[in-house]
């Protein structure tokens, strides 16, 4: 009896960069090096749409609209309405530097939660990360702003400089209310791979093409947002049902080491700005993948 091969795993999380124009300069880190100057890519608004009804109709569980700065793009509140509307969760990463009033009501919708970063628990050092002056002010206030209104939101803080502050930044936040914080290292990708070659796998996450996809500014479907430079194909072209089905897709995820059994990390996120993980507990083991894109799990993601 022939078994037929079993059907390629749609990932349940769907990351949508759909600009790399950003207020902030984040110039030892930014993955998409991001900047007020970038542009939002050759995808159109319909091109965006069309990606979100698709990611609906193939099982995607979960979209983040994601950045740059994900707001500043002209179609932002469109998109994450047309998401909704397809009943798919939507997580909105922003710096939360400037949020219209508007968007604040769309951020209160069922099923939409945001995500955000934060550096430092004192204006110089989280500003000194972000090379905007005033940003740690607007940001902390827009954070407290959130968490007054009810609004689901995690924080990740990724530990840029020497004496940067970071566990007085957790627990800056614990004092506002916010306790789904993740501190991670600087992945060496984008801004932070300048002058050391080309990035390597070894900068992703067990996730990355297994619970998780990304589209780029330019249609690219890549492993994360992370692993830009795995690009599997062109979404305008083919179609994310094509591509996770396709050859590419499996070499690339063949590629990126699964999480290690009873790799427990602690105090790492999964390679934010992808949902984390909490400190591992007991029930960290081979067998219990419990790492969730979209839902979080106990157990650190692959680190090699």
């Amino acid at each position: 009896m022939t078994i037929a091969p079993e059907a390629p795993a749609t990932p349940s999380f769907l990351e949508l960069e759909i600009t790399q124009r950003c207020q902030l300069t984040c110039g030892s880190h930014c993955y998409a090096e991001a900047g007020p100057t970038q542009g939002h890519g050759t995808m159109s608004g319909e091109d965006w749409k069309r990606v979100i009804s698709e990611a609906a109709a193939i099982g995607v569980k979960k979209v983040q609209v994601i950045g740059g700065e994900p707001t500043l793009h002209p179609a932002f509140a469109e998109l994450v309405e047309h998401a909704l509307g397809l009943d798919l969760g939507v997580e909105v990463y922003s710096n939360l530097y400037k949020v219209r009033l508007a968007h604040w009501s769309l951020f209160t919708r069922p099923g939409v939660s945001l995500a955000s970063s934060y550096y430092a628990d004192t204006d110089d050092g989280h500003d000194a990360v972000t090379g905007r002056a005033g940003s740690h002010t607007a940001t902390r206030a827009n954070i407290i702003e959130a968490h007054r209104r009810g609004i689901p939101l995690r924080v990740g803080i990724v530990d840029v400089l020497d004496g940067q502050r970071v566990e007085q930044a957790r627990a800056d936040l614990a004092t506002l209310g916010i306790t789904d914080v993740h501190i991670d290292r600087v992945r060496g990708v984008g801004n932070a791979a300048r002058g050391s070659g080309a990035p390597s796998v070894s900068q992703l996450c067990g996730n990355c093409a297994r619970n998780t996809a990304a589209v780029m500014p330019d249609g690219s479907v890549t492993p994360c947002v992370l692993g830009r430079f795995l690009p599997a194909g062109q979404v305008q072209d083919e179609g994310l049902a094509a591509i996770f089905a396709g050859e590419k897709w499996s070499q690339i995820k063949a590629m990126i080491p699964p999480r290690r059994g009873r790799g427990c990390t602690p105090d790492e996120d999964s390679c934010m700005p992808s949902p984390g993980v909490a400190p591992c507990g007991p029930d960290c083991s081979p067998n219990n993948d419990t790492c969730k894109p979209s839902s979080g799990g106990t157990c650190g993601p692959a680190e090699d």
